[in-house]
């Protein structure tokens, strides 16, 4: 999944480099062979003379995508088997997947790895589980290679490929890829999503969390939106936050496509919730941490920016 959306927007090493402008003007862009990630800075272009009148600037070309590269929307979701949504033939009613799985592609021989953070590991890096540190959920991790939840650097994930190709990247739901060690704001945040080529982070650090009173954050600062707000819940918010950031992008830099990791929580053992007005309820969800995290979507919307 990872190879064929990076496929579709990475040129290759023979492919042709595109470029616009004048070079060595402020607005000249190109794109990258994608030989080295991120690309060595280009050479010095202009002229330097003892008088600036003898002199001549010049700025670097912006990285872009290539031509048509399209709009990805990333899907998973949390402790949900091929056999609940009906985008994937099962039982449960979920209109709108199935109105973005008809829109892009579904893919059926999605692997999980039975656990949380190996399958979300793998997933966004495109490897084995233990190749990107993640032998076992980031709360147990251990000092040995393979099991430390450190992705390392020479790990790269689909958001740094797509980001260092000239994407607006961004991360919202969960986030079980921080070592434990590291999840505070004292950081630091270089396995948090900000510091793995995810530009835009909002969303809670850990296995779960409060549906209505979450540790929620916006890139690394805590944010507490529920204060003051009874009706407010981190499922609606985070569909607003995403929609709220797709337009901001599309309003500033309508040419400039986006990869969305859309990550949407759920507790995935049975237990009691307390909503905002004193009552209790069932949690909505309830599965087994075994089912894994097995169900991922990509999408390939229109240009405008919608989804």
């Amino acid at each position: 999944m990872l190879a064929a959306a990076v496929m579709a927007v990475a040129p290759s090493a023979r492919a042709q480099i595109q470029t616009t402008g004048t070079p060595g003007s402020p607005g000249a862009t190109t794109t990258v062979s994608g030989k080295q990630l991120p690309p060595p800075d280009p050479k010095f272009g202009g002229v330097i003379k003892d008088g600036a009148l003898q002199s001549k600037a010049w700025w670097a070309p912006r990285v872009v995508p290539p031509k048509q590269a399209p709009n990805i929307l990333l899907i998973m979701t949390d402790d949900c088997g091929f056999g609940a949504p009906s985008t994937f033939g099962g039982v449960i009613p979920t209109p709108a997947l199935d109105r973005i799985g008809k829109a892009g592609l579904r893919y059926t021989q999605f692997h999980s790895t039975a656990l949380c953070s190996p399958t979300r590991a793998a997933l966004i890096t495109g490897r084995n589980h233990h190749s990107s540190g993640f032998g076992v959920v980031s709360e147990q991790s251990t000092g040995f290679p393979g099991y430390n939840s450190i992705i390392a650097k020479d790990t790269a994930t689909i958001g740094r490929i797509l980001k260092d190709n000239g994407y607006a990247t961004s991360w919202f739901g969960k986030e079980h890829n921080t070592p434990t060690f590291q999840a505070s704001q004292a950081g630091p945040f270089d396995q948090w999503p900000i510091g793995m080529g995810f530009e835009y982070f909002y969303g809670f650090v850990g296995g779960d969390t409060s549906q209505w009173e979450p540790n929620l954050f916006r890139n690394t600062t805590a944010i507490y939106p529920y204060v003051g707000h009874p009706g407010w819940n981190l499922i609606t918010a985070m569909a607003d936050d995403a929609i709220e950031w797709l337009n901001e992008i599309n309003q500033i830099d309508p040419s400039k496509p986006f990869f969305c990791y859309y990550v949407p929580p759920a507790p995935p053992t049975r237990r009691i919730m307390r909503r905002r007005n004193g009552s209790k309820r069932s949690a909505i969800c309830t599965s087994s941490t075994k089912v894994g995290t097995n169900c991922a979507i990509r999408s390939s919307p229109t240009r405008n920016g919608s989804a």
